[in-house]
């Protein structure tokens, strides 16, 4: 484990608590794949606050090391190889946070590895900010080519039979559209890309598309209600 990684994980560690670990475990063991994690019981303040401490302490990371580093805590943990232990929600969390602290690092090149992630998380508390506050903010910063490439990416996760990359998809607008910006238009396509298929909405993953598509219209309801959505059984 790199020093920046052991440093995180011992803290995060530190700020553990059984009884929010049991907590949280009761309310993510419903999700798709929160029945194989393992927990600390660390606070997503916390969370934060070691993230931040992390970057104090090892300043100037590149883009490489913050990548690396986000798969390291990504991963099933100290001592984790083969058939170890379960990842750790905390460490994955942490993941999340250092890449939406340093989201500006990150190119177009750096999807596959979010997809990777989203394709392994599949609960949403990992998957919405990874969607949110990652896909979003990078792929709004690209230039124009790299844009172009982003977008046909997220053209490919709306059509993914994995209903976790279709709501990452739908739900990495958000931040733009509540800023005023975005484009409302893709958004209503992918939607009712998804909306229209047979069987789309009742996969495997229960309502995770639905409720993707669900939240950002009731954002927009209150913060933009100009927009208007029209689905395709209208």
């Amino acid at each position: 484990m790199s020093d920046a990684g052991e440093f995180i994980d011992l803290s995060l560690q530190r700020e553990a608590s059984w009884r929010r670990a049991e907590q949280l475990q009761a309310r993510l063991e419903t999700e798709p794949a929160g029945s194989g994690l393992r927990f600390y019981g660390t606070s997503v303040g916390a969370v934060r606050g070691t993230v931040r401490d992390a970057g104090r302490r090892y300043p100037g990371l590149s883009r490489d090391e913050v990548t690396l580093l986000s798969s390291e805590l990504w991963g099933s943990g100290p001592g984790g190889s083969g058939r170890g232990p379960a990842p750790v929600f905390e460490r994955r969390l942490a993941a999340v946070v250092l890449l939406q602290a340093n989201v500006k690092l990150l190119t177009n090149s750096d999807l596959t590895r979010l997809e990777g992630f989203i394709r392994q998380a599949r609960v949403r508390d990992l998957v919405d900010p990874l969607a949110v506050d990652v896909v979003g903010p990078l792929v709004d910063g690209l230039d124009v080519l790299a844009r172009v490439r982003a977008d046909s990416v997220l053209d490919r996760w709306v059509r993914e039979p994995d209903a976790w990359l279709r709501r990452a998809a739908l739900l990495s607008p958000l931040l733009a559209l509540r800023a005023g910006a975005g484009d409302w238009d893709r958004f209503v396509r992918h939607a009712n890309a998804v909306l229209g298929e047979p069987g789309g909405m009742f996969d495997a993953d229960g309502t995770a598309v639905r409720d993707a598509v669900s939240r950002v219209l009731a954002e927009m309801a209150k913060r933009r209600p100009e927009l208007q959505f029209t689905s395709v059984g209208e």
